[in-house]
């Protein structure tokens, strides 16, 4: 027999108006349980989990027994309990898709099983996807105009510092020499290491004032050389 397993959840207690409380949401699907002629072997409860990510236990748990294929079915109350963020919402539907598992959704008349509810599934994956893309070109934009202006992105590159106004980048010129002198040797055939120790001996220090090793070399002309390809754009 087919096997389901429910899938309630509530952010606050607050929540137990509305139609939303767990008890409610239980109810509404083990009704569908009958309706659908399955089996539910278990309603999983995630109380007082957001929906905005999908780090919850209870969540955790069905994706597990959705990855052993130890369900054939999920039914959830309404698609806002499992996942507010069409992008999750996306991934989610993708993940049950692959192992061949039905999504069931009580107040909005979703089942992936019939026609209409692949067709619903496939424009909502359509949807995810062209919001991942959206935030990523959104935050692609934010950067490319916070370089343009010479401000800070995450850990300063070695070269460079903060000014004092706590949000643009400077040349440091100590690190500007260190950099040049690190390029020197590198363009004279010098490996990452042969650099680091060469630094080392000279009594060069990072910018914690620790040893320098080839990983840190490659770090910083890595990161100096992004601030130079920004710039140059």
């Amino acid at each position: 027999m087919n096997r389901a397993i429910g899938y309630v959840r509530v952010s606050t207690e607050k929540q137990a108006d509305g139609g939303v409380s767990l008890e409610a949401q239980e109810q509404k699907i083990r009704a569908m349980a009958v309706v659908k002629d399955v089996e539910l072997v278990d309603v999983i409860v995630d109380a007082g989990e957001s929906a905005k990510s999908l780090q919850r236990p209870g969540m955790a748990r069905l994706l597990e027994l959705v990855d052993r294929k130890a369900v054939d079915t999920v039914i959830i109350a309404k698609l806002d309990r499992l996942t507010r963020s069409v992008v999750d919402l996306g991934e989610l539907l993708t993940r049950f898709k692959k192992r061949g598992v039905t999504l069931v959704s009580v107040a909005d008349s979703l089942d992936t099983r019939t026609a209409t509810g692949r067709m619903v599934m496939n424009v909502m994956m359509s949807i995810a996807q062209w919001e991942r893309e959206a935030i990523s070109e959104r935050t692609q934009d934010a950067l490319s105009a916070k370089r343009s202006k010479n401000e800070r992105i995450g850990n300063v590159a070695f070269g460079y510092r903060l000014s004092a106004d706590g949000i643009h980048v400077e040349r440091d010129e100590l690190e500007q020499a260190i950099l040049a002198r690190i390029r020197t040797m590198k363009a004279a055939g010098r490996t990452l290491r042969q650099i680091a120790d060469d630094l080392n001996i000279a009594g060069i220090r990072t910018r914690r004032q620790s040893a320098w090793r080839h990983q840190y070399v490659a770090n910083a002309l890595r990161d100096a050389d992004s601030v130079t390809l920004a710039n140059a754009a």
